[in-house]
């Protein structure tokens, strides 16, 4: 009797000691100091207010850096090509990904490279040394990287941002059409391009899957799969006719 009251007692004082430990775990938020930032300062002036936003603005325009590199550039087409060709062959793995994307990556690098060096003489540098403001930096880069979205854009792609944009003053030349209403319509264009290119590099790789068909049809070789007699074959006629120079050659001169 005694040990099962000296129990009972032994487990009513842990209970008061748990509950005094959650009291003191969830006690008022005045009884826990709040940190304090001493660096962050109110604006005092409109300068620094700028100052801010322009900052902020730097960090988006950073954060969407490889969105404006695939949409802006000739990354969307070259990777969609590259592509084409990769399943055109049947091979599902070969190149990898990787491969296909750094390929990709050092050709737009490579195609925009007159575009880039010209934003840096007319736009980069200039604002550097301070000679322009940011507004008028910002503009001198875009006019290089609209001409060559305007040569790369369809007229009728064009033609179907700017009825949806409703714009106010009439189009009388491609400098009063906006930059939000030519980046859409480039895009679309550079999907168009990019598929009928997947068109052509499709069709002797399905010759070769159609001669192969009727012959194992003939044959009676019904339970034989076509692809694993198909593919040595297309892989053979694309390192013979140097099938990478013809397809990157295509891409290059596509935006010359």
């Amino acid at each position: 009797m005694k040990s099962s009251k000296s129990f009972l007692q032994k487990t009513i004082y842990a209970t008061l000691i748990i509950v005094n430990l959650h009291k003191g775990a969830f006690a008022a938020p005045e009884d826990f100091p709040i940190p304090s930032f001493p660096f962050i300062e109110p604006a005092e002036t409109p300068g620094d207010v700028s100052l801010t936003l322009q900052v902020i603005l730097l960090l988006t325009i950073i954060s969407l850096a490889p969105s404006i590199l695939i949409m802006l550039t000739s990354f969307t087409r070259t990777i969609i090509v590259l592509s084409f060709v990769r399943n055109g062959m049947g091979v599902q793995q070969v190149p990898p990904t990787q491969v296909l994307i750094g390929l990709a990556l050092f050709l737009t690098i490579f195609i925009m490279a007159p575009v880039w060096s010209q934003i840096n003489e007319e736009a980069f540098q200039p604002y550097i040394n301070q000679e322009i403001n940011t507004t008028e930096a910002l503009q001198r880069a875009q006019i290089p990287l609209r001409n060559f979205m305007f040569r790369q854009t369809r007229e009728k792609d064009l033609a179907l941002f700017v009825h949806y944009a409703r714009l106010e003053k009439p189009i009388s030349s491609l400098d009063d059409i906006p930059t939000y209403v030519l980046i859409p319509a480039f895009i679309i264009s550079e999907l168009k391009t990019a598929f009928q290119m997947g068109f052509v590099i499709f069709i002797p790789f399905l010759v070769i899957d159609m001669i192969v068909s009727s012959t194992l049809m003939s044959m009676g070789m019904l339970m034989l799969p076509p692809i694993m007699i198909s593919l040595p074959f297309k892989i053979l006629l694309f390192v013979m006719v140097d099938g990478w120079n013809l397809v990157i050659n295509s891409i290059i001169t596509g935006f010359r």
